[in-house]
């Protein structure tokens, strides 16, 4: 059996723009996608600490250092520069690999600068 578990999160990202007349996706500054092993193209969960909205889209890459957080597409309706959200990506695992799993999470400070980085091994423990 396979567990879709979590993989990595952005925690407390400042949306910086919200880009309605784009295709689709979220922009991420190309430096957080590494800190927090996403790639692009990698399908993520936005949680917007703000209203509550839950939505999913795939990643593109932004410019590094530029601290860009861009909800792009029909996704821009759900955001407004300035909210805060946690960007989560997951992962299909096998049940021995879940038990291992110990999620990446970078913690944001308001310019999108990692402030902490850290493993959530709570997340991953199965009983």
């Amino acid at each position: 059996m396979f567990r879709t578990m979590m993989k990595s999160k952005l925690h407390r990202a400042t949306v910086t723009e919200a880009n309605l007349n784009y295709v689709g996706s979220i922009t991420i500054d190309e430096d957080l996608m590494e800190l927090a092993d996403i790639w692009a193209n990698e399908k993520v969960q936005i949680v917007n600490n703000n209203n509550g909205q839950r939505l999913e889209t795939y990643v593109i890459p932004g410019k590094r250092g530029s601290g860009v957080i861009c909800l792009n597409g029909a996704a821009a309706r759900h955001v407004q520069p300035g909210d805060l959200v946690i960007i989560i990506s997951y992962g299909m695992m096998t049940e021995e690999e879940a038990r291992k799993n110990k999620p990446k999470v970078v913690i944001l400070d308001a310019s999108n600068q990692p402030v902490k980085t850290m493993t959530e091994e709570k997340h991953a423990t199965i009983l």
